[in-house]
């Protein structure tokens, strides 16, 4: 099955937009994520409908935060675009009427609604500001590390 990584490229972006002045185009995000800017421009539309980006439209228009890091936590970025399944497994449900079946999905719904809650607890405890401050302590040990040369790869 595949994983669903808007979660973690939508941060990525954020993160991005938090070190530029001023907007970045869908195309410029696109361009960093490598994938087309429809993909970005319908993410960032849920995080719009939230209060957290802000578009503009025309000529040096784009796309740019509108609440400080540390007010936005990842809980609230995972709303924002929707939601989506935290985990891969499931429950069958090819025979709803068969005991075992029943008895399974309900051992496994109740401890994946268990690992959901403690997830969603921790993804609202870790804000934007604690990925950014993460993010340039690590840019800094690079530099460290390596005196010349590029450090943001990507």
């Amino acid at each position: 099955m595949k994983r669903d990584s808007r979660l973690s490229g939508i941060l990525h972006v954020l993160l991005h937009m938090a070190e530029r002045d001023g907007p970045v185009t869908s195309e410029e995000l696109a361009g960093i994520m490598r994938t087309n800017p429809v993909v970005i421009r319908r993410v960032m539309a849920g995080l719009r409908a939230q209060g957290y980006v802000r578009s503009e439209k025309g000529h040096g228009g784009g796309w740019t935060l509108a609440r400080d890091l540390s007010t936005v936590t990842l809980r609230d970025v995972y709303e924002g675009i929707g939601s989506p399944s935290l985990f891969a497994i499931g429950n069958r449900s090819e025979a709803p009427g068969c005991a075992v079946e029943q008895a399974v999905n309900a051992a496994l719904d109740s401890s994946l609604r268990e690992a959901e809650t403690l997830l969603l607890a921790s993804f609202g405890e870790v804000t934007l500001q604690r990925l950014s401050a993460d993010f340039h302590r690590r840019l800094e040990e690079r530099r460290a590390a390596r005196p010349c040369g590029e450090v943001h790869e990507h």
